[in-house]
């Protein structure tokens, strides 16, 4: 990853972290959005020591669409174009669908989908006089049905899966490959949302395949194989990191 500059959201979050850690240990430049202060002063900790990399950390707020764009162009006028963005931010309000507002409903697809489209549209020029770009959106398995309460979530999550065959399509031509990652069930900040997380650890585990949780890095490591120079014949695919729950 040396020479990569990698633009990464929601990089200090539960998935987020033990990525951009792997992608500093190999070397690449990772501009880590986040604005969770106390997520970012233990990326920041964490990071110390993990070069040859660089870490920059913006602490945009991705419901701003206008200042966010404008402070991508900012990070490029100091740091070069965006090699690959991996859109993995997004908010999960919890309640029955009769409760959700319109303006609740768009704000998740904002934060959810439309600052990972803004992203795209800022780093993709850069891609294309490159000859070379990786976008990877995470999806969820939640896509996949079976969750309540969860409706805008999912229709973010499901976005983002349309997103990448219509960009995969579009910008191959350029050099540019398109991927999705459907994590599982991991245990972050998302799942303590459930009510009973001892009876929700024990069905995860009877619907998996594999009898152990999922861990970050299992999420890093996926992300960095659709990061590599390596993954480039690989394009408008969801990959479902989900130890066999779901087989797609």
């Amino acid at each position: 990853m040396k020479e990569r500059t990698i633009l990464y959201t929601g990089a200090a979050g539960g998935l987020g972290l033990d990525t951009t850690l792997l992608l500093l240990e190999r070397g690449a430049t990772v501009i880590a959005v986040d604005n969770d202060p106390a997520k970012v002063a233990r990326l920041t900790e964490m990071a110390e020591g993990k070069g040859p990399g660089q870490l920059v950390v913006s602490t945009s707020d991705l419901s701003d669409l206008t200042r966010f764009r404008a402070t991508l162009h900012g990070l490029i006028a100091e740091h070069g174009g965006f090699d690959i963005v991996i859109n993995n931010a997004a908010i999960y309000p919890s309640k029955a669908f009769d409760d959700f507002s319109i303006e609740e409903h768009q704000l998740v697809q904002r934060i959810n989908v439309d600052a990972g489209i803004v992203a795209v549209q800022v780093a993709l020029p850069g891609m294309r006089a490159r000859g070379f770009g990786r976008i990877i959106n995470i999806s969820s398995i939640t896509i996949s049905g079976g969750w309540a309460n969860l409706y805008p979530y999912v229709a973010s999550k499901g976005a983002l899966v349309g997103l990448t065959r219509a960009w995969a399509r579009e910008f191959g031509p350029a050099g540019v490959t398109v991927n999705a990652i459907a994590p599982g069930a991991f245990p972050t900040d998302a799942e303590k949302i459930h009510p009973d997380p001892e009876s929700y650890n024990r069905m995860v585990l009877d619907a998996q395949a594999v009898k152990r949780r999922g861990g970050a890095a299992d999420i890093a490591h996926a992300i960095a194989f659709f990061a590599a120079e390596e993954a480039g014949f690989i394009t408008g695919q969801t990959l479902h990191v989900n130890g066999g729950w779901i087989m797609a």
